[in-house]
């Protein structure tokens, strides 16, 4: 049985090829004899992949979707609105709640010494991830292509920490956010460090339903500081948390889909499997 990132792997070439040749809609034959798969097995895969059929699933990672999206809803109302009701409102994900605790200074100047940092690998959808948790939260989460650089990478953030390479309850809830299913979501709670700005950046991005875009100058609008679009794509691509903080639902006002820490064709990826399974949701 495949697993879910060789699955993912092979839809992410067929992603690519979509996203090169949307405006000619490529067929399903066409699209499986590029990833050099029969038609019937490559339908079964992004089927089983994303829920959705290849044909379905092309109309949410479109420019053309990102754009209507935007167009259809007046700036800042997606976001407005998520800020007028909390995470509890239209967000599919509406009994996720998330806590943001920043690390004290001495944590910042000690490079986090005295932490220990519990760290583990597992397989997702959308690839291989990395997972690390303090006592107080996840500090930690990121798509990897190996498994030694995804772990330099951590201990460059954190050079003074003990490390140990175990899974924990903390991790295991944190993964459940890739099954997207409200029911079985637990309280998360995030470990951070990062600037006052940073925070409050990864803050407004928790507040963006889940099937929703929103673009970097509709988030310096909504924290207050309209001119500070450069400042808040700098602190998106800061983001330490793949996927629980959804840097990845923020695009460019043109309707591009703009960069991502992680690739844009994840990024594509992810936007559309959202789209996809919130549009699933909706017409149950």
């Amino acid at each position: 049985m495949m697993s879910e990132n060789t699955n993912y792997i092979r839809v992410a070439k067929a992603i690519e090829y979509i996203s090169q040749n949307f405006k000619e809609q490529p067929s399903l034959s066409e699209i499986a004899e590029h990833i050099h798969l029969s038609q019937a097995h490559f339908q079964r895969v992004f089927t089983a992949w994303a829920g959705i059929s290849p044909k379905k699933f092309l109309q949410y990672i479109s420019l053309e979707h990102a754009k209507s999206i935007l167009k259809n809803n007046k700036e800042n109302s997606v976001l407005d609105a998520a800020f007028d009701t909390g995470l509890s409102s239209i967000s599919r994900l509406h009994d996720l709640f998330i806590q943001i605790e920043g690390m004290s200074p001495a944590e910042y100047k000690n490079g986090g010494e005295s932490l220990q940092i519990h760290y583990s690998f597992s397989e997702t959808r959308f690839g291989l991830i990395i997972i690390a948790s303090t006592a107080k939260g996840i500090c930690h989460m990121a798509f990897t292509e190996n498994h030694e650089d995804a772990f330099s990478q951590l201990q460059a953030q954190f050079p003074n920490a003990k490390f140990v390479q175990q899974e924990n309850e903390l991790q295991r809830k944190a993964m459940s956010i890739f099954q997207l299913n409200p029911n079985n979501l637990s309280e998360i709670k995030l470990h951070l460090k990062g600037t006052e700005f940073q925070l409050k950046v990864w803050e407004s991005l928790l507040k963006i339903p889940m099937g929703e875009l929103t673009t970097y100058s509709a988030i310096a609008k909504g924290i207050g500081n309209n001119k500070a679009c450069r400042a808040v794509g700098t602190a998106i691509g800061s983001n330490p948390v793949a996927f629980l903080i959804p840097c990845h639902r923020v695009i460019q006002s043109s309707g591009h889909i703009g960069g991502y820490m992680w690739g844009t064709t994840r990024k594509t990826a992810i936007i559309g499997w959202e789209g996809a399974k919130t549009h699933a949701t909706d017409s149950d």
